[in-house]
């Protein structure tokens, strides 16, 4: 019995602290921006449009916002970190992304078993997947990290 109430507790806190990694890592920079303290990498806040994934590339390599033009197409687990395990349709704060679409957005991480893909977050539920290049997806560009 002991044991049981000692597991319930452990889960309640490990379950409290995951819930304010989630909620607490974002911050709106007033400019276009929101910067994740988890990983230090900085978001453009809106979406970039829907495109195929080589214009994709070239619209995030081109992006001059908030004073930067460092900006690229996130890899594939940097376009993972922001999705929220408690949030569906879409699968991410909206606070902080309010024009959030519930759909795929693209990452620069091409499908190993096929380089005519690419790998993707579906971010009505929040998974990953693959698409092939020419479908048109949407984009949030990234700087920072690597």
């Amino acid at each position: 019995m002991i044991n049981l109430r000692m597991f319930f507790i452990i889960a309640v806190i490990l379950l409290s602290a995951n819930q304010d990694a989630i909620a607490g890592s974002f911050t709106d920079n007033g400019n276009g921006t929101v910067t994740d303290s988890n990983t230090g990498l900085m978001w453009q806040k809106g979406e970039g449009g829907s495109m195929a994934w080589g214009s994709a590339l070239t619209y995030c390599e081109g992006l001059s916002l908030a004073g930067y033009t460092d900006w690229r197409l996130p890899n594939i687990k940097e376009l993972e970190s922001i999705t929220d395990d408690t949030k569906y349709n879409p699968s991410i704060d909206t606070t902080y992304f309010p024009n959030a679409n519930s759909s795929y957005y693209w990452s620069s991480t091409t499908y190993a078993y096929g380089s005519s893909s690419a790998w993707s977050v579906y971010f009505h539920y929040g998974y990953v997947y693959y698409g092939n290049k020419s479908y048109s997806y949407y984009v949030r560009c990234v700087r920072g990290g690597q």
